[in-house]
């Protein structure tokens, strides 16, 4: 079996415009949730989120390119580049690969919703002023895949171009599909993007009339608290993620920098309910993870550390929490977890991207994030969930989860390379 390693890396969220300075902020438990600037809130019940600030998507696209792409994919365009460009595949001046690696060079993109404050600004001329006063642009800015398609022809990328919308899990999917497809003979090198900026009156107000998010309006770096008893909901962020995953011989062909192995993954569907998460389906997610993992290895992991979903909802932190606890035999036998999205907001199908990126720089610089706003941690959820500071430890073998509205659950195992 083909051995799948992961080369580049790029990110912008709420915290940080690149994976150093996000990854830096994550650690000394920096919040980037704060008043939303993007609309006018005064009407909503809602008014936090985890904004990407000081953001010129000039300074990566061609002006005029600017108003043909919504926001999700003008950030998935800057994340995209820094992870090319940290691969060694383009440059700043040169954002193309070369043509004889183009055909078997693909992109998977991940999205939870797609260009919805354009179809939320669309809608609404539609409304008002009539179908003619539509943007022509309306169509190719809010399609969810787009973000494949602007992202391939910005890197001349001509292999596999495909769009997954698994809600919060979408991002991850994409990079266990870029490790099948890779496995599978269809590419050598697959470019994963997951992009989301639903930070909109729609998308705020959609989650807001669910009771999903939280309302702490008056406190915003403290409104994201996963594990601790007083969350009250999860908090919108928006943001990208971008993975370079190719062939460990292209990799070691090219003397390239590796980052780590991907050396299991596992998906499964609840079947139980669109909203509410029961444990069987991310304990299934895991387990196969953990199956696939002792195939490629020759045995069963040990985890040293997990990157939960960590939403920061009643229900669901104490779901992922009995399932990491059923995974493993109990609680004494369970790894230190983390949920970042204290500090960046919950980036729905950006999540697993950009999760999977601080998973694998915890990986690499041997530093577990924190789970920040922890101040009375809930007795359901008793793992160590590294608390307020960040720790150091020499890691080998990390986690990453994402679970999504729909019941879809996604789960993926890094490991040190080593030859």
């Amino acid at each position: 079996m083909k051995r799948v390693v992961i080369t580049g890396l790029g990110t912008i969220n709420s915290t940080g415009h690149s994976v150093n300075e996000s990854f830096e902020a994550v650690v000394n438990g920096v919040c980037g949730i704060d008043k939303i600037t993007l609309f006018d809130t005064s009407d909503f019940s809602v008014q936090i989120a985890g904004e990407v600030k000081n953001f010129d998507p000039e300074t990566v696209m061609d002006k005029k390119e600017v108003k043909k792409a919504d926001r999700f994919i003008q950030l998935g365009i800057k994340a995209a580049l820094e992870a090319m460009i940290d691969s060694g595949f383009v440059t700043s001046e040169n954002k193309k690969v070369d043509e004889n690696i183009a055909p078997r060079f693909g992109i998977i993109s991940g999205s939870g919703i797609g260009g919805l404050s354009t179809i939320q600004k669309n809608s609404t001329i539609c409304d008002t002023k009539g179908s003619r006063k539509i943007s022509p642009f309306f169509i190719p800015s809010s399609l969810a895949n787009m973000l494949s398609g602007f992202i391939s022809i910005e890197h001349n990328l001509k292999g596999p171009s495909l769009g997954h919308v698994t809600a919060c899990a979408a991002s991850t999917h994409a990079l266990n599909d870029a490790v099948k497809t890779i496995v599978l003979g269809g590419a050598d090198r697959i470019l994963v993007v997951g992009a989301e900026s639903a930070v909109c009156g729609a998308g705020v107000g959609g989650f807001a009339a669910m009771k999903a998010l939280s309302t702490r309006n008056d406190d915003p770096k403290k409104s994201s608290r996963p594990f601790d008893i007083d969350r009250d909901g999860f908090v919108m962020g928006e943001g990208a993620g971008a993975l370079v995953v190719e062939t460990l011989d292209s990799a070691l062909a090219r003397n390239a920098k590796i980052y780590c192995e991907i050396i299991g993954f596992g998906e499964s569907g609840d079947a139980n309910h669109i909203t509410s998460p029961v444990i069987d389906g991310p304990l299934r997610a895991m387990k196969a993870a953990f199956e696939m993992a002792k195939n490629i290895t020759g045995k069963y992991p040990k985890i040293d550390y997990i990157n939960t979903h960590g939403t920061s909802t009643p229900v669901g932190d104490k779901n992922e929490t009995a399932a990491i606890k059923e995974l493993f035999g109990g609680k004494e036998n369970c790894p230190p977890v983390s949920s970042t999205k204290g500090q960046i907001g919950h980036c729905l199908g950006a999540a697993g991207a950009i999760e999977s990126i601080m998973a694998i720089k915890a990986l690499n610089e041997g530093v577990i994030p924190p789970t920040i706003n922890v101040e009375n941690q809930d007795p359901e959820c008793d793992l160590d969930v590294v608390p307020n500071i960040a720790r150091r430890v020499e890691l080998t073998t990390v986690m990453s989860n994402n679970f999504g509205f729909g019941g879809t659950n996604g789960s993926v195992i890094f490991k040190k390379f080593t030859k």
